[in-house]
């Protein structure tokens, strides 16, 4: 584990777990959830504060799909979840390249050999480029195609916020604007895509958990803001490779999570029935590149 720090920001990466990060502090605040008190212990990346997501974000039905006519089967990596889930990269061990106080860049490297081609059949080069400062963390992420033929790719962060700063606040309201939203079936899985219901219309402002989500919504605008009771404000302002955010709001839980992917879930196995799915095609030797930056600021 590392830290960094800027100003009145701190981060904690945890490069071994997933390439995650544990943890973001400005002053005595939580940007991001505090993590789970064993989730360290157990190199639990979903006990911490945000993953990411590569080479694929969310599920792959029952872990199975073709590509160039070729049947693929991956490992149901989620306990006895009956899909495969959020990637190879969320639980992999990222090196450290480069870190100094406000910087840090993690690299893997997934060679499809033995067991890992279960966890992946394509080779890739995945990078994750952070830069803290005082009120802000930029996250650049790129995905680098190293099979020998063209093969699917996606990015994505798993960011987890905290509910409450304080003991008693209201849910902090969450701002979004999006065409459309996918509602999913019994498996949790996409079953139809429609214009986004007005109970689940965030583009005014809308009050954490007073709709309950694990939806994907398309043509995002790439910008989304969170505003708490404590007066924290954080923006969340992603490139153009991210167009779908997954919401997840979960009854009775103390987070909820805001998450910038580049595709809708199980993309990988609708490409040609639905246009605007979001997953990329790479050439060989080609790059997937995004960023996302989240800046903090202080109401009053």
């Amino acid at each position: 584990m590392l830290t960094m720090r800027s100003g009145e920001s701190s981060l904690v990466l945890a490069p071994e777990i997933g390439g995650s990060i544990a943890g973001w502090m400005r002053g005595r605040v939580p940007v991001l959830r505090r993590p789970l008190p064993d989730a360290i212990l157990a190199a639990n990346p979903r006990g911490l504060a945000c993953f990411p997501l590569v080479p694929f974000s969310n599920r792959i039905a029952r872990g199975r799909f073709r590509w160039g006519g070729v049947g693929h089967t991956l490992d149901r990596n989620f306990g006895d979840h009956p899909h495969a889930i959020h990637g190879a990269g969320w639980q992999s061990a990222w090196q450290v390249d480069a870190v100094s106080p406000g910087f840090a860049r993690l690299t893997l490297h997934h060679d499809p050999h033995g067991e890992a081609v279960r966890h992946w059949p394509f080779a890739f080069a995945a990078e994750q480029v952070m830069t803290l400062t005082g009120d802000s963390l930029h996250v650049a992420m790129a995905l680098r195609n190293l099979h020998a033929a063209p093969a699917p790719a996606g990015l994505g962060l798993h960011p987890y916020f905290p509910l409450r700063h304080r003991p008693g606040d209201a849910a902090p309201m969450l701002r979004f604007a999006a065409r459309t939203v996918w509602h999913n079936g019994a498996d949790a899985l996409p079953s139809d895509e429609v214009p986004v219901p007005a109970e689940w219309d965030h583009a005014g402002g809308r009050a954490i958990g007073t709709a309950m989500l694990d939806n994907c919504f398309c043509g995002w605008d790439g910008t989304a803001e969170i505003a708490w009771p404590s007066g924290l404000r954080l923006t969340i302002e992603a490139t153009g490779a991210f167009r779908h955010l997954i919401v997840y709001t979960p009854p009775g839980r103390d987070f909820f999570c805001v998450e910038p992917v580049s595709h809708m879930n199980d993309a990988i196995n609708r490409m040609e029935q639905v246009p605007g799915h979001g997953l990329r095609t790479l050439a060989p030797g080609e790059t997937l590149e995004g960023a996302v930056t989240f800046c903090c600021a202080t109401a009053g």
